[in-house]
């Protein structure tokens, strides 16, 4: 058998699928290296192929992908692509873990996560299931899950996202894997969060000693985290080396062009005498946790507390803060999708005045862009349909009429008009959320709010949905509430930046004033967090 030095090694890789429009070589000859306690970075847009070769090494690719026969992946002097399924089980979660990019759809819901974490342990090793939850126990207190011992009862729903990941990273530990694959890990977590778990990955990898496969299209990431990076685009490796080669002498255009793909703030024209569309007087927002034996609330939690805000037509308002500071909770408030108290004026006119006629005919100028395209776009209809389906409820247009104007609004986000027949999973990410921007400019609104429309982009897919929404504001003089995490994405679209943090706004401004001179700590911790992440010292 032929030997390799080093710990993992890719040679020469290709992987094709077989669809029902033919074969697509999804990854083209793709070679690397991987040496024991090192950290190689995958990098490159959705649709590069780099989960693909990630998901080839844990022998994890569908049933309608083809391996080429001359493809070799070493691990540790053996060849995986030539181990039978059974073999291959012991390597996979054994001596390679893997973080997977979504945690809450990885984790089963029906079991708590302690069990979950235990039966990893127990697949590998003949430990009995007392020894395998106190295994369990110390992994929670490892990665610093919060109350780890009571946790271990609980279910993921019950977990924050940082939280959801921490067991992912404790579950790929379990059995001290000498290669941790680790696949956007970091994807849609706040900036602080984000932070808190690649210090995480680094400190557990100093101490065990593993390499890391690192993939993600979060160059910020990769430039504080990776020794060395492999660029890949549509399937190929464009380019290889070192961090700091790579970042500060890049030689393929792909490469550059990814480097220069970073938000950059617009020129913002003064907006003080365009009427407001959009007021807020002290509104709040509280869940009940418990009731009585009567039913009666005796406990609350109080998600927004007494937050007012302005925003004028053609103006942009950044709302940033981590999760569960209620920036979200805020946004479904303003557009009635839950309960609250406090004053809400559209064009000043109070919406808790308004008959259920004006409501409903509300509707037609206040509208939202949902994080996830994916989950907000029925996989039953076309866009088509999709576009035209709030026409049908509010006029009284014929088919041939909705169709014409679905058309001219494609056109708008600058989507092909004749893809009207199509179905949302035959569009990427990007095109997705052109299609929910789309949905909502259909009927030419006056507002719209955003949330998070950008978090699980390529950076250059990000930079073509804003440039889009910058160009229809100007068109259509639209005002926006753009509620997200990502700090460098508020400063580049928004006019006016609140900072909020459990359920309050703790400071606001100009994008210049909360991003170059802050007051509060807590927003100076944001910003730090996002250097961290991002700068290269």
């Amino acid at each position: 058998m032929k030997m390799q030095k080093s710990l993992l090694s890719v040679e020469a890789l290709s992987v094709a699928f077989t669809m029902e429009s033919g074969i697509v070589d999804a990854v083209k000859l793709v070679s690397f290296s991987l040496e024991k306690g090192q950290t190689l970075a995958l990098v490159g847009e959705s649709g590069s192929g780099k989960s693909v070769t990630s998901s080839a090494v844990m022998g994890l690719l569908p049933k309608n992908a083809s391996i080429d026969p001359t493809s070799k992946i070493w691990f540790q002097g053996t060849e995986l692509l030539a181990l039978p399924e059974k073999v291959l089980r012991t390597f996979r979660g054994g001596k390679i873990g893997m973080i997977f990019q979504e945690p809450m759809t990885s984790l089963n819901p029906y079991m708590p996560v302690g069990e979950q974490v235990a039966e990893a342990i127990r697949c590998h090793r003949d430990v009995s299931a007392r020894e395998a939850m106190e295994e369990t126990l110390a992994l929670f207190e490892r990665v610093h899950l919060p109350e780890p011992r009571k946790r271990l009862r609980h279910y993921p729903h019950e977990f924050s996202g940082g939280q959801l990941q921490r067991i992912m990273i404790a579950m790929a530990l379990a059995n001290k894997p000498d290669l941790l694959i680790a696949d956007e890990p970091t994807t849609a977590l706040d900036v602080t969060v984000q932070a808190e778990v690649l210090s995480l990955l680094k400190e557990i990898q100093a101490e065990m000693g593993m390499a890391i496969l690192f993939i993600t299209h979060d160059l910020g990431v990769v430039r504080h985290f990776a020794d060395d990076v492999v660029v890949m685009c549509q399937g190929e490796v464009v380019e290889t080396g070192t961090v700091e080669k790579v970042f500060h002498h890049p030689e393929h255009p792909y490469t550059k062009m990814l480097l220069d793909a970073e938000p950059k703030p617009g020129d913002r024209a003064g907006k003080a005498s365009e009427p407001v569309v959009l007021q807020a007087d002290d509104v709040k927002v509280r869940y009940v946790l418990k009731s009585n034996w009567l039913g009666q609330p005796t406990d609350y939690l109080e998600a927004v507390k007494g937050i007012s805000l302005t925003l004028r037509q053609g103006e942009t308002l950044g709302i940033v803060g981590e999760s569960g500071s209620g920036k979200s909770t805020l946004g479904r408030a303003l557009m009635q999708l839950l309960p609250s108290t406090g004053n809400i004026a559209f064009e000043g006119k109070n919406m808790r005045q308004m008959t259920a006629a004006e409501r409903f005919e509300l509707k037609r100028h206040m509208q939202m862009v949902f994080q996830d395209p994916y989950g907000s776009l029925s996989p039953r209809m076309t866009i088509g349909d999709i576009i035209t389906e709030p026409l049908t409820v509010f006029t009284k247009m014929t088919k041939a009429e909705r169709m014409k104007k679905a058309r001219q609004v494609l056109q708008e986000v600058r989507l092909d008009p004749h893809c009207i027949n199509r179905y949302p999973h035959e569009f990427s990410g990007g095109q997705r959320q052109r299609i929910a921007i789309a949905r909502a400019l259909i009927f030419e609104p006056k507002f719209i709010l955003l949330d998070e429309p950008t978090s699980a982009l390529d950076r250059s897919v990000q930079l073509t949905v804003l440039d889009l929404l910058k160009d229809i504001q100007q068109r259509h003089n639209i005002g926006y509430l753009f509620i997200s995490h990502d700090l460098a994405v508020v400063r580049a679209i928004s006019d006016h930046v609140m900072v909020m943090q459990r359920g309050e706004v703790v400071e606001q401004g100009t994008p210049e004033q909360i991003f170059d001179h802050p007051q509060q700590a807590y927003t100076q911790c944001l910003i730090s967090a996002c250097m961290l992440v991002e700068d290269a010292a």
